[in-house]
């Protein structure tokens, strides 16, 4: 299939946007486009209802989730985790990004295994690599870190070097 123009693309934005402000009202908290991806940032509150209305209003129609991965941005006070969550509608091949965001005190996230059994590992992999627990989640634990682990590596404080050794920094790493 092709892929959408600009056009289409903020039709799609628009179309998804409006939906989500009827059924929800004042779930939406930002909207942009970043090439072909509608992205709309909703409250943590409402996260579970909004993917699922987007997977199952019939004009929408996002059925597949493609991925979910953990966010931090450290100096974004009071919103330093986040979650995204990318929909896919095969037919259409039309493609949304999700994104919710939430305080380190307060990081946890309805599991979406009932919508998506394929969350399952992808869940497993953001609480793995950034400490983000999914309520209701059926085995909630490392994936590919050993459980002893008492850290979470993806985050940003997380150091890229060895701190011990004085041959690298990671100013090398654009920190």
């Amino acid at each position: 299939m092709a892929t959408a123009t600009a056009e289409q693309v903020q039709q799609l934005h628009d179309l998804i946007v409006s939906k989500l402000e009827a059924k929800f009202p004042g779930v939406v908290l930002h909207t942009e486009i970043q090439y072909d991806f509608p992205i709309i940032e909703v409250s943590k509150g409402n996260i579970y209802q909004v993917l699922e209305f987007l997977k199952t209003d019939p004009e929408l129609s996002f059925e597949f989730l493609t991925t979910m991965c953990g966010l931090h941005y450290p100096d974004n006070t009071a919103k330093e985790f986040g979650m995204m969550y990318q929909l896919h509608n095969l037919p259409k091949n039309t493609r949304i990004r999700i994104k919710t965001f939430f305080p380190a005190s307060a990081m946890e996230l309805p599991t979406m295994i009932p919508l998506w059994a394929g969350a399952n590992w992808m869940e497993r992999e953001a609480f793995d690599f950034f400490g983000i627990t999914f309520k209701g989640h059926p085995n909630l634990k490392r994936i590919l870190n050993m459980e002893d682990i008492t850290f979470f590596p993806l985050r940003k404080d997380f150091p890229l070097e060895d701190p011990t050794r004085d041959d690298k920094n990671d100013s090398m790493f654009g920190r």
